[in-house]
């Protein structure tokens, strides 16, 4: 029986990539978008539009012969929403989809976040079965989908990212990137923070894992490169791709929060000089390994970009 695997948000950032890489492992993949004629995937991928998830829409003719779901679609972490926003498209819409697939599909993958259970830092590391925690309206949304499916009768497996990176990224990684093409030395080297990341093929591969895994059913997983990094160290392999030197220079910690703080950006202190490195120790005991070194990916991002 041929394996057919609908994925929503097919037009992202990690949509776009990982259609292709199901293709090529054999799967009859229906690719859903807003704009699926935008999307530059192999001749025999099947584009489908998506419904506006704002509204409560029939899945059905989605699910229509498919055997496995992995669902990307969902408001980013941008502020720019209400909790009833982030409520309704990151969670509602996942309460109807576990709905209209449960009983039709063999395994339903939910891209989550680490938002789901922690904040922006972390003084300890982060584990997959700790008590979920979130602290903002997009973090409470993803938990909140994630709390549909222990609901719903359907075999299904979640994946909680760090920040992902990769060709086209956007973001504070997007951020990180426009940053490192300046030549204006960034007063970094003082921090010594640690920050896991992914790069988008080796979360690619651990959806792959988690989407055919027995032992995967049922469970929620944190899927990470396998070295954390500073913030001087991420911009350092950055422009040392470009063939340039890293023009970092060391200033105080509380320089820089003084000067975010008057500019009104003090928040970004946090995700600026606070740690959080992730234990993907359980998802490796299914199989998984990143495949992609985080200097090489990023080196690679910086190349193609």
């Amino acid at each position: 029986m041929t394996r057919r695997v609908l994925v929503t948000g097919a037009s992202g950032f990690i949509g776009k990539p990982l259609v292709a890489a199901l293709a090529k492992k054999g799967f009859a993949v229906r690719a859903a978008a807003r704009n699926p004629e935008t999307l530059d995937a192999p001749e025999w991928v099947e584009r489908v539009p998506m419904a506006d998830l704002r509204q409560p829409g029939d899945w059905g003719p989605l699910l229509e012969g498919v055997t496995h779901v992995v669902h990307l679609a969902g408001i980013a972490h941008t502020g720019q929403f209400t909790e009833a926003d982030y409520q309704r498209i990151n969670a509602g819409a996942v309460q109807e989809l576990a709905q209209a697939a449960s009983g039709k599909v063999e395994r339903l993958v939910l891209l989550s976040s680490m938002a789901a259970i922690r904040g922006p830092v972390a003084q300890d590391i982060v584990r997959a079965d700790e008590t979920p925690a979130p602290e903002d309206p997009y973090g409470r949304s993803k938990w909140a989908a994630e709390e549909a499916l222990h609901a719903s009768e359907l075999s299904w497996s979640v994946l909680r990212p760090p920040a992902v990176y990769g060709p086209g990224v956007k973001g504070r990684i997007g951020t990180l990137v426009t940053l490192a093409r300046t030549h204006m030395p960034l007063p970094l080297g003082a921090l010594q923070n640690r920050r896991s990341l992914i790069a988008v093929q080796n979360l690619i591969s651990a959806i792959e894992a988690v989407l055919v895994s027995k032992e995967a059913e049922g469970q929620a997983f944190l899927a990470a490169d396998d070295n954390p990094l500073s913030i001087a160290e991420i911009v350092t392999v950055m422009r040392t791709a470009l063939g340039r030197p890293a023009g970092i220079v060391n200033v105080p910690p509380g320089a820089i929060r003084r000067m975010l703080r008057m500019i009104g950006k003090e928040e970004e202190w946090e995700r600026l000089t606070g740690s959080f490195v992730v234990d993907t120790s359980k998802l490796k005991a299914i199989g998984w390994s990143p495949s992609v070194e985080t200097a090489d990916g990023l080196t690679e991002m910086m190349r193609a970009s």
